[in-house]
């Protein structure tokens, strides 16, 4: 799938916007996630998600917090495009169209969700478990170590490190390492 041409066929699920009218966006998933159980669609309208953030204020020196919506308006549907599915979500109360072109959705990006924090950056490793590393930040500058466990979700490595003739291991960042 190339950056600027999402692929849009019937066997692959993309991330789609869905533009709903203002206020709506709750009560848009909801519905959505209902008509789904209920006509057994799990398979081709996978997830939908409001993406949200939390916002601190400090009003009369005290702190608040609150959970705000990143884009008022819009909701996200992981889903396989078909004209069921089209069909499905533009029939709910509350959403004015999907974003795109015309009347052709268009999937977001692998970048645009990336972005989002939605989107599997793909990782292009140059180790794997039992590979000597050097470790490049502080406070383990320049120890040598071998990698035991790999986490690519969390980008993090466990590293088995020798110390004052102790074995050690410390987990730390794909970043904070680099094949010997």
């Amino acid at each position: 799938m190339s950056e600027n041409t999402p692929d849009i066929n019937e066997n692959v699920s993309n991330w789609y916007v869905v533009y709903t009218y203002s206020g709506y966006e709750n009560k848009v998933k909801s519905t959505l996630e209902k008509v789904v159980a209920n006509r057994g669609l799990e398979d081709k309208i996978e997830e939908v998600i409001i993406p949200m953030e939390e916002e601190i204020e400090i009003k009369d020196g005290k702190q608040k917090t609150s959970i705000k919506k990143v884009f008022p308006g819009y909701v996200l549907v992981k889903m396989i495009m078909t004209d069921e599915t089209w069909y499905v979500i533009k029939s709910i109360k509350g959403v004015f169209s999907f974003v795109g072109t015309g009347d052709k959705p268009l999937p977001l990006t692998e970048k645009e969700m990336i972005s989002l924090g939605i989107g599997d950056e793909v990782l292009n490793l140059d180790f794997e478990e039992g590979d000597s590393v050097t470790i490049i930040t502080e406070p383990f500058y320049n120890y040598p170590g071998i990698i035991e466990t790999i986490d690519k979700e969390k980008q993090r490595v466990v590293v088995k490190v020798n110390m004052f003739n102790r074995e050690t291991t410390v987990e730390l960042g794909f970043e904070q390492i680099q094949k010997i």
